[in-house]
């Protein structure tokens, strides 16, 4: 009997350790698929980042682009709007105003009430249909713009200008400005490439604004602001221009072209200020290759060129030419910018401010201020546009910055803006 009870236990005993080595096995076998499980859930936030780098890299360079976008110092503000390339632009004699050209068909005139303003009021107008606008300047003030158009018949000149206020009291709206006068073929099939304007207020000059328009061939037309009138021809006969200026006396007119020469001729004024001729007066020799650009001192008694043989030239042009005295050259300055390869570089565009102190140039889409005295670096903006800078211009007056004021820079690019910039401080005075 007790041996039937010990036989009857031990095999309850053995049956509870299968139970519990085959429950044993059951459970290691659940908690090893929970681990597996456990394990296996991470991976998907883990493929999840991996993938978000590539959608989020977008966001990184975009951060990193405006790391670098980050301002210039002098970069005071952007005005935006343009639909296409900015060709051209001028300021009003008061430096109020702004007008610029651009690809897009369009003339938007801004109001710069205040340099660092967040928005700025602009009127637009529009050119006739086909038109590609290549300069702009004003005529007379900032109610009057002479705009050069060019369509596949040629170049146009357009004068707007705004009606007079005694017609435009009974009106709730003021009306855009209407084509004052107009010109078309005349440079025959050949575009503008700029239009330059002064008030002529030299000798007995009557104060009219005359504009010279440059075209791409080698001639050179002068035409009254005001009525469209044609006041003199020139031919440089240097193969072709690149870009022609009229002093801000209204006394000279200089061409910079294809040659190593800049030529300059004199407006002739009549005793009732009407213009009686435009005749050739000085020649100014000294670079060894073409000249890109020029620009005349605020009194006109200077010119200032830059060349493609690496080099700028400060030129007195106040001699007595009629006694065959010949200009002198004041200074030579090495043009501060190379390439990779350590060659120098020239420079597209010049423009000295108001008070002839700053010279501010141009490369591509580097802009660089230099002292006109010394010809130093004051302060260079690499990539001040996202491409080509089409144009440089001074603000004929200080303007409003905030609560002060300041001498402004506006420059245009192909990058559909324009921007304005606060002079450096100078370190000489010319």
């Amino acid at each position: 009997m007790d041996s039937i009870v010990t036989v009857g236990i031990a095999s309850v005993v053995i049956g509870a350790l299968i139970a519990v080595f085959f429950f044993g096995s059951y459970l290691r076998k659940r908690t090893s698929e929970v681990h597996s499980m456990a394990k296996a859930e991470p991976q998907d936030p883990i493929r999840i980042p991996k993938s978000n780098p590539k959608k989020n890299h977008p966001k990184s360079h975009t951060t990193d682009k405006n790391q670098n976008k980050r301002h210039h110092p002098l970069d005071l503000n952007t005005l935006k709007g343009h639909g296409d390339s900015v060709n051209a632009i001028c300021f009003s004699s008061d430096g109020k105003s702004l007008a610029t050209a651009c690809g897009d068909g369009v003339i938007r005139v801004f109001k710069l009430d205040d340099a660092s303003s967040k928005s700025f009021k602009f009127l637009r107008i529009n050119l006739p249909a086909g038109g590609h606008p290549t300069a702009v300047s004003f005529a007379d003030d900032a109610s009057s713009i002479v705009v050069a158009c060019h369509t596949m018949s040629g170049s146009s000149l357009y004068m707007y200008g705004e009606e007079k206020q005694k017609e435009q009291q009974h009106q709730s709206k003021l009306p855009l400005p209407s084509i004052k006068w107009e010109r078309h073929n005349i440079h025959d099939k050949r575009s503008v490439l700029t239009i330059s304007g002064a008030t002529s207020t030299y000798g007995t000059a009557d104060g009219s604004t005359v504009i010279a328009s440059c075209s791409e061939g080698t001639d050179i037309i002068l035409w009254h602001g005001k009525t469209g009138k044609n006041l003199g021809h020139v031919d440089t006969n240097q193969l072709k221009n690149h870009m022609a200026a009229v002093s801000p006396n209204g006394r000279f007119l200089a061409a910079a072209a294809f040659t190593a020469d800049v030529k300059v001729w004199e407006i002739v004024y009549l005793k009732d200020g009407s213009v009686k001729e435009v005749s050739r007066v000085m020649q100014l020799k000294g670079h060894k290759s073409a000249v890109t650009w020029l620009c005349f001192s605020p009194n006109s008694d200077k010119i200032i060129t830059a060349s493609k043989d690496g080099s700028i030239r400060l030129w007195n042009i106040n001699v007595r030419y009629h006694m065959d005295e010949d200009p002198k050259t004041l200074k030579v300055f090495p043009i501060p910018l190379c390439d990779a390869g350590g060659n120098p570089l020239h420079y597209d565009r010049l423009s000295l401010c108001p008070e002839g102190k700053i010279l501010a140039t141009s490369h591509g889409s580097t802009l660089q201020w230099l002292c006109a005295e010394t010809g130093s670096v004051l302060d260079t903006a690499e990539k001040a546009h996202e491409g080509d800078i089409t144009c440089i211009s001074w603000a004929p007056k200080a303007m409003t910055v905030g609560e002060r004021k300041a001498q402004v820079l506006a420059t245009a690019g192909v990058d559909k803006k324009v921007k304005l910039w606060e002079a450096p401080k100078s370190q000489q005075s010319v």
